[in-house]
């Protein structure tokens, strides 16, 4: 299994190694982050955000666990940290003086350093739990001495800082194990189990002032506090090879021993590692990323995916972009059939929810692309599987969704989604965000491209395709279907292509069409059934490729626009307005690179200069969050990550495009 190992030049100095990241998640919607150095950066950092009712209500429960090390006349603190002072000064804690490596192989290990005394310390999820373990290996050549641990406890939803009013706890000590119970939830308890380690009350009972740095960076304080209400030291004979196990739980029960987490986890990764059946570091690297975002939803009993990280939760348009690398490329069809179902059981008036919010509210539904979306994944389903149980799952459960998705779309449903006298699929009016586009602030639209949009009339077209040869299997009569698309394919291509940039019009409203170049139109490329044709389809590409790929995905714009941001950062207004006017993303290169040998070929040139443009990808995995892909990159170079550091459909999409397009065809 690949291991990314970053050493002291890697993330030295504080500055460079405070934004790269890690994360693990635990499969219910719970996950654990920071960055590699050891100190939080985000409000979404810890050790523990379990989610109270999976995959959601995400809370922070231990934030982190910090350690010092001392002998008769030595002090050796490994805490990494920034904090702002009583002047208001920003100051660092001493701990990455002491950090020598740090290596992410699905879990976390964190190796230390002092006058011989050396500290590995692994981090690891029991799966499917809410439960971390924290593993210490330690071997000490010098004199005896004592490892202080310092807990830092939390209580707080997982994107609100605490304040010392929420940090209210009702506390007790059972043998080897610290309890805890939030006064603000009392059907809660925190277990700490600590071996045979010795408890002594605080002398500070609470961490304040964290100073988080990407928070910062976003104009916000940026300014956390933790509960701190004991110290647990263990005895370090001279000489000695020393293990430690502490695991914190919100399990009734949960193992104890953090060394056999630890092993179970790796075991667990290795088979899907296997299961995925590659021998590729890349596409290896990424069926591991694929199951960080794979969740059990509670309220369906089965499989969801999280679109990104740390903060979304499960949004239908993303979740059928990404299904495909997920778990079709990695061969987990169980997984892929519950998703299908997951989102099947919430269809309202033929769409597919835009998302699940992260307390449990009711879904939303605007958006007029994830029931479009549901068709190609399907179809995806059914070409990796080809099983006739697969056919009758689709027959039986999907396929009276996809007819009333269809039925919908064509008289019409919310979010003023119609189909025109053309053919073409209408979507959106006033202030209705529903395609991918979708940034909204108040009254303001910042891309509404409401009318016809090129993408979704792309997908309407091959979601067209598909129910005619589903229907023909299914025993019933494709005329409609049929039809029907043929009269979308020559409305199509009179109204789509713009002679002038030789290229295809991002909306049509009317008859006007959109002329800014956006990268919406390589669906139009990409999709199994198309419209263009072969001279077309080319310009398209060449387009994208002139204007808009920036590396690691594709541009929102192009840079040639007045209206192109080259960067994203600064507070939310800011990002806002580049989000989707200049932003780069990572998810869009999978359908760019699928167009790109749809039209170029399978030469062995061909596919060594797509294989070439996964290089900034390659490079990327030790950058943002280590062995993932972010969600979004600036325009300009060096193209920042930013945004989720870990997205769904950008590691879907870029492990399905190489996995289906140019790795069976590497010479």
């Amino acid at each position: 299994m690949k291991a990314f190992h970053l050493k002291r030049k890697d993330f030295t100095p504080y500055e460079t190694g405070v934004q790269k990241e890690w994360v693990m998640t635990n499969g219910i919607g719970g996950y654990a982050g920071s960055s590699v150095t050891g100190a939080h950066s985000r409000l979404h950092h810890g050790y523990l955000i379990a989610s109270l009712h999976p995959p959601v209500e995400r809370y922070v429960i231990l934030s982190k666990i910090s350690e010092c090390f001392s002998r008769t006349d030595e002090v050796f603190d490994f805490t990494t940290d920034q904090y702002r002072n009583a002047e208001n000064q920003t100051c660092y804690t001493d701990g990455l003086n002491y950090l020598t490596d740090f290596i992410y192989d699905g879990l976390v290990h964190f190796h230390y350093e002092a006058d011989g005394f050396h500290m590995e310390k692994t981090l690891a999820f029991e799966h499917g739990r809410n439960t971390i373990a924290i593993a210490y290996d330690i071997e000490n050549k010098g004199a005896a001495g004592v490892l202080r641990l310092t807990p830092l406890f939390n209580f707080r939803v997982h994107h609100n800082p605490a304040n010392l009013d929420d940090l209210q706890f009702i506390k007790n000590i059972n043998e080897n194990e610290i309890l805890l119970i939030p006064t603000a939830n009392s059907d809660v308890c925190i277990s700490l189990f600590i071996g045979d380690g010795k408890i002594t009350d605080s002398e500070t009972l609470f961490s304040i002032n964290m100073q988080l740095q990407k928070e910062l960076d976003v104009e916000t304080e940026g300014i956390d506090c933790h509960y701190m209400p004991y110290y647990i030291d263990y005895e370090i004979p001279a000489n000695s090879r020393v293990k430690i196990s502490v695991v914190c739980s919100l399990e009734d029960e949960y193992g104890m021993d953090a060394f056999a987490t630890c092993e179970a986890e790796l075991d667990r990764l290795r088979r899907i590692e296997e299961q995925a059946g590659y021998t590729d570091e890349l596409a290896n690297a990424l069926s591991i990323a694929a199951d960080q975002f794979l969740a059990y939803r509670q309220s369906t009993g089965l499989t969801t995916v999280l679109a990104g990280l740390p903060w979304f939760t499960d949004w239908g348009r993303d979740t059928m972009i990404a299904l495909t690398g997920l778990v079709l490329s990695t061969h987990r069809y169980d997984e892929a059939r519950e998703i299908l179902s997951t989102f099947a059981a919430y269809v309202s008036d033929g769409l597919v929810p835009n998302m699940f919010p992260d307390m449990g509210e009711e879904p939303l539904y605007n958006t007029a692309d994830a029931s479009m979306w549901y068709f190609y994944a399907v179809d995806k389903y059914l070409s990796y599987t080809g099983a006739e149980s697969d056919f009758a799952f689709v027959k039986e459960e999907i396929y009276p969704k996809l007819k009333e998705i269809i039925h919908a779309y064509e008289h019409g449903t919310s979010f003023s989604i119609y189909t025109e006298k053309d053919g073409l699929i209408h979507a959106g009016s006033g202030l209705d965000q529903v395609t991918w586009m979708d940034v909204r602030v108040g009254d303001w639209v910042a891309t509404p491209r409401h009318g016809k949009p090129i993408e979704i009339n792309a997908l309407w077209y091959n979601a067209l395709c598909v129910m005619e040869k589903l229907s023909a299997r299914y025993g019933e009569d494709p005329s409609h279907y049929r039809d029907l698309a043929a009269r979308v394919k020559a409305s199509f291509r009179r109204e789509f292509w713009n002679e002038t940039e030789q290229c295809l019009y991002d909306v049509v409203d009317g008859s006007t069409g959109d002329s800014t170049i956006r990268p919406n139109q390589i669906y139009a490329v990409s999709l199994p059934y198309r419209m263009l044709d072969a001279d077309q389809e080319k310009k398209v590409v060449d387009k994208v490729s002139e204007k808009l790929y920036a590396g690691t995905g594709l541009r929102s714009l192009s840079p040639d626009d007045p209206a192109y941001h080259p960067t994203y950062e600064g507070c939310l207004d800011k990002r806002d307005h580049a989000y989707h006017q200049g932003t780069s993303w990572g998810f869009l290169l999978g359908g760019f690179l699928t167009a790109y040998i749809h039209v170029y070929g399978t030469d062995s040139d061909t596919i060594k200069k797509a294989d070439e443009m996964l290089d900034p990808v390659r490079s990327h995995l030790y950058e943002g969050c280590i062995g993932s892909v972010s969600e979004i990159f600036d325009g300009d170079a060096p193209h920042t990550c930013r945004g989720c550091y870990a997205q769904a459909w950008s590691i879907g999409e870029i492990l399905r495009a190489y996995t289906e397009d140019i790795l069976p065809n590497k010479p």
